[in-house]
This record gives C-alpha cells, sequence and structure tokens, in this order.
C-alpha cells in the first residue's frame, strides 16, 4: 500500500485548485509495483487517504475473515482477540457458529461472556454461585451476559442453527482456553470420579475420553422451554435476575431520521455490570456524528453495510479506514472519531466498551453548549454559523 502524504498536504502542490489538487495528490500516491488489488479495493482510504490524515496511528481495523477457522462437528469459532488486534487490551471477540440440534459444551471463563444472535436460535444455560439454574431462547438480535465462573451452555435450535458473536472484557481471551467439563473429567482420577459422583466404575467409563467435545453434534431438546424451565425448578433455586435480554424487540434509545441506537448495559440490563453497548443503524448517505467516550476504549463489530471511520488520538495524529460487514474496529480512550455510511444500504454496527454505563461526548453538543463568544474564539465560525450545528441530542445525523 502506499504511503500517507504528511505535513501540510497543499503546500506540496502550491497554490492549486482543490480539483487540481485532489489530481496532483492521486498521482503522487501512484504505486507501480506491488499490490493487494483486492484488499486496495475494500480500503480504498487507506490507499489513498484524506488529506486530514497525519501521522502515526496504531492499527485499528482487523477482520474475522483474515482468522483461523476452528472447525468440529457441529459448528465452528473463530476469534480476534489483542493477537490480532495489539490496541484492543480489554475486549476480544469470539464469532461462532452451531448447527441444528448441537452445543458449545459445558464451560465457564475468566472473563465475562457478553453475545449477541448474528442468526438462528438457541437456548441457553447458565448456573450461579448462589445455586440459580437460568434457562431461556434467544433469537436473532437478542442478548445474553454470563458472568466469569459461572458455569454456561449453549445449544442451537430448528433447522437452521445458530450464529452468534462473543465479546469478553479481557484483551488476550483465548477461545481455546476455556475451562471445559469434559477436559477436567478426563484429567481427574476414575477413582476420584466415582466417589464424587457416587457412581459405580461402570458408570464412570461412559464419561467423554479423547479430545474435549468443546463443540458437537446433538439432538434439539425434547421438551420445551416451559417444560425444562419447569424441570430445573425441581432440582436448583429460582434466578434472582435475567441473563438474557430481548434486544431484538426494544425500543430505540434514540430515533431519527438519520438512523437509531440502542442502548444496552446496567441501567436496563442489570446482568451486565461490566460490559455497556450500544446497537447503531446508520440510513445510507448519513453519519454517527463526530464524538469520543470518556469511560472507556470502543471495540467495535460491523454487522452489515459498509462505512469508513476516521480515528484522531491526539498529537497530530489521525487515520481513516474502510470498514465491511465481519470486520472488527478499535478506538482507544478518548480518540475523536465518526462514522459515515459510504454504502448504499443500512450499516449496523456494534460500540462496546468495558464499563457500567454507555457515555460519550458530542463534539455539536460541547460546542454549542459553550459561551457563544468562545466557540467564536476558536473556531473563526460566526455566531449565525455557530446557531446552524446542530444541537440537542442527536447522535446520528444527515
Amino acid at each position: 500500500m502506499s504511503s500517507s502524504i504528511t505535513g501540510n498536504p497543499k503546500s506540496l502542490f502550491g497554490a492549486l485548485s482543490d480539483e487540481t489538487y485532489r489530481a496532483e495528490r492521486h498521482a503522487s500516491a501512484s504505486n507501480p509495483g506491488p499490490k493487494n488489488l483486492a484488499l486496495m479495493q475494500l480500503n480504498p482510504n487507506s490507499d489513498v487517504p484524506p488529506p486530514t490524515d497525519h501521522g502515526v496511528v496504531e492499527p485499528f481495523w482487523y477482520s474475522f475473515d483474515l482468522t483461523h477457522r476452528r472447525v468440529q462437528e457441529g459448528g465452528w469459532t473463530h476469534q480476534v482477540t489483542t493477537r490480532e488486534l495489539p490496541a484492543s487490551k480489554d475486549i476480544a471477540g469470539v464469532n461462532m457458529r452451531l448447527t441444528k440440534g448441537s452445543f458449545r459444551e459445558l464451560h465457564w471463563h475468566l472473563a465475562d461472556e457478553w453475545a449477541i444472535m448474528l442468526s438462528g436460535k438457541a437456548r441457553v444455560t447458565v448456573f450461579t454461585p448462589d445455586g440459580a439454574m437460568f434457562i431461556d431462547d434467544v433469537s436473532e438480535g437478542d442478548l445474553w451476559l454470563f458472568p466469569a465462573g459461572a458455569p454456561h451452555s449453549i445449544q442451537a435450535l430448528g433447522e437452521e442453527g445458530c450464529e452468534f458473536l462473543l465479546v469478553f472484557n479481557q484483551g488476550n481471551f483465548s477461545e481455546e482456553s476455556t475451562l471445559l467439563l469434559s477436559d477436567w473429567l478426563k484429567h481427574t482420577p476414575p477413582e476420584i470420579l466415582q466417589r464424587n459422583f457416587g457412581l459405580p466404575i461402570e458408570s464412570i467409563a461412559k464419561l467423554p475420553k479423547g479430545e474435549p467435545l468443546y463443540i458437537f453434534s446433538s439432538q434439539e431438546p425434547e421438551k420445551s422451554l416451559d417444560e425444562e424451565v419447569a424441570e430445573v425448578a425441581r432440582h436448583a433455586a429460582k434466578p434472582k435476575m435475567s441473563y438474557t435480554f430481548k434486544a431484538s424487540t426494544m425500543k430505540p434509545t434514540k430515533e431519527g431520521e438519520a438512523g437509531n441506537v440502542k442502548v444496552v448495559d446496567s441501567r436496563n440490563f442489570p446482568a451486565s455490570q461490566k460490559i455497556a453497548s450500544a446497537i447503531v443503524t446508520v440510513k445510507p448517505g448519513c453519519m454517527r456524528e463526530m464524538h469520543w467516550h470518556p469511560n472507556g476504549s470502543e471495540w467495535q463489530y460491523w454487522l452489515k453495510g459498509k462505512g469508513r471511520m476516521t480515528v484522531f488520538p491526539g498529537q497530530e495524529a489521525a487515520r481513516t479506514m474502510d470498514f465491511n460487514a465481519n470486520d472488527v474496529g478499535f478506538v482507544s480512550n478518548m480518540a475523536g472519531h465518526y462514522i459515515e455510511n459510504t454504502g448504499d444500504e443500512d450499516l449496523v454496527f456494534l460500540e462496546m466498551f468495558v464499563a457500567l454505563e454507555f457515555q460519550e461526548i458530542s463534539l455539536n453538543r460541547w460546542l454549542r453548549a459553550l459561551p457563544e463568544q468562545a466557540a467564536r474564539a476558536h473556531t473563526n465560525l460566526t455566531a449565525a454559523e455557530i446557531r446552524k450545528i446542530p444541537e440537542g441530542d442527536r447522535p446520528l445525523l444527515r
């Protein structure tokens, strides 16, 4: 890829018209040598960056489509962690699919697990330290939160199975190092298993051997959700809270002609005490306004459409990148940014934070809230021009 033209871009070409300047700049950025055309076409703003880009900004783009996919009988998984995106030290993501009836084996993690269903349906269970068993069915667009240390399972329902995104509040998380039931049993002496379970050696011999189950094929549940809820209630306490959230039917937190935002955090999903999120839909030709977040770095997952984002971390540095579905984005703590829908369909993406609540600061709202003289002094705009800046809580703009 070509390098960015830095410094004062127009000074490189003298006093040229904007049209001539753009043509000269593209000529200077020409790259006759080896190139990955497919990648350049996906990210034109990285190949020939806008003249406002400057300096060195740590990488903030990666794609699940570049990662190794672990395929097993019953589904697959792949992940983007700090190993693939070094800047993201607080959050990692896992994309997983299960075929009809298949299980993600009973297991638990060192980190909290936040998830959104991308397609299909699943039945989830989670067992809490106070002895409660929670069980529910989730559909496309719904969420769940499994606290660190709480054992849980996921089973696909229906002919199409399911696919989901998992988000963990631990950047160096690895889906390969979860604590699996079958792995533990395999590494426990048989006589200890006999004493623990109160079972004869013939029964212990039936337990899984060899490689851990991890993802495996099975039959769909024989009972309905209500029947299974009644069944587990005979052996376990009733949960004190819900560990799923029906975001698919949630009314948007903010909505307008430019799109909508659904904010899900501890205030409306009490189980999610350590992970806050926003599900953002931006209409074609519209943008997520210039803003930043005062309480954490932003980890993004792009679900649909395409767009571009410029990240400004300060110190005269800025970089612009293009994003498509199944990409991951990252905005470091406090860095200013915007997101523009550059396609002809709705752009949908997730904003994820290791935080109790979702917080943001809008550049527009800040400028409009200042005393008029202060705003004029800092921008060289007239009072009339400042009054044209959008006011109010408008995170999405036409």
